[in-house]
């Protein structure tokens, strides 16, 4: 007789790892959450409060499951020195690949919007 066994991770790890990852990117200032992720950090923090656990941070990201894929969009902001083009395919593949090496689950689409863009050190 063998045991079937499922492993399902919740979307606020897998989107915490998605953030940790993209954060980990060259050129990648921080984890945005711009004008349309603000609505969810506050639920979020709310959700926190009432509960009174510890939510991992998903800061600037969003994520969709339909029909069985995952789309995670994220928004971030970059150094002005860097290519915006470069960090941004450079987010979506660490993404890609962190996520499913931490936790198994396969993303199927990374959208990166860049909402701000930090001036060079001087």
């Amino acid at each position: 007789m063998s045991a079937r066994t499922e492993l399902i991770v919740a979307d606020q790890v897998v989107a915490s790892v998605a953030a940790h990852a993209a954060a980990a990117v060259p050129g990648v200032v921080r984890v945005e959450h711009g004008l349309r992720g603000l609505v969810t950090a506050l639920t979020r923090a709310g959700r926190q409060l009432w509960t009174g656990y510890e939510i991992a941070s998903t800061k600037g990201v969003r994520m969709q499951r339909d029909s069985g894929s995952l789309a995670v969009e994220l928004e971030i902001a970059i150094a002005a020195e860097r290519h915006a083009g470069t960090i941004g395919t450079a987010v979506q593949h660490a993404v890609v690949r962190t996520v499913r090496e931490q936790t198994g689950v396969r993303v199927d689409e990374v959208s990166v919007t860049i909402v701000d863009i930090e001036p060079e050190a001087r």
